[in-house]
């Protein structure tokens, strides 16, 4: 084992100033996934499924012991205009966000981003009404 597989190994804090330039299979669709195209250095989801594992409890660390998928729940727009996919665990149940990547799926992104209109949490006539009594304060576009 050479010196940089034993870092790799050992340094809980590794991935956190090192990119992961290793390639893997997304255990929720399959896909095999690999680094380049992301945009990043750091590969933290499938861009297929959107899907990514819990091994973090801090960005990086890979110190988490539940190894559950986190599954995609929606999406929110940081302060500088970038978006980032909030993950929930399927195993425990822990929220985590993270960036979109270049070569994401667009139309999986959009979806996340319509969940709350299209559901049936919000009534499609009530939201119509919030948006005609919006349009008297200004362009909607």
């Amino acid at each position: 084992m050479n010196r940089e597989n034993k870092r790799r190994k050992y340094d809980k804090n590794y991935y956190k100033k090192n990119p992961c330039t290793d390639s893997f299979t997304c255990r929720n669709c399959g896909w095999p996934i690999v680094s380049a195209g992301a945009g990043s250095n750091h590969r933290n989801h499938c861009p297929n499924c959107l899907c990514s594992l819990h091994v973090d409890n801090e960005p990086g660390d890979r110190a988490s012991d539940c190894g559950g998928i986190m599954e995609p729940i929606g999406v929110w727009v940081r302060g500088d205009g970038e978006w980032a996919i909030i993950h929930r665990c399927r195993r425990c149940g822990k929220l985590s966000s993270n960036r979109i990547a270049a070569d994401d799926n667009p139309m999986k992104l959009m979806a996340l981003a319509m969940k709350p209109v299209v559901s049936d949490f919000l009534d499609r006539g009530r939201l119509k009404e919030m948006l005609s009594s919006m349009q008297s304060q200004g362009d909607l576009i």
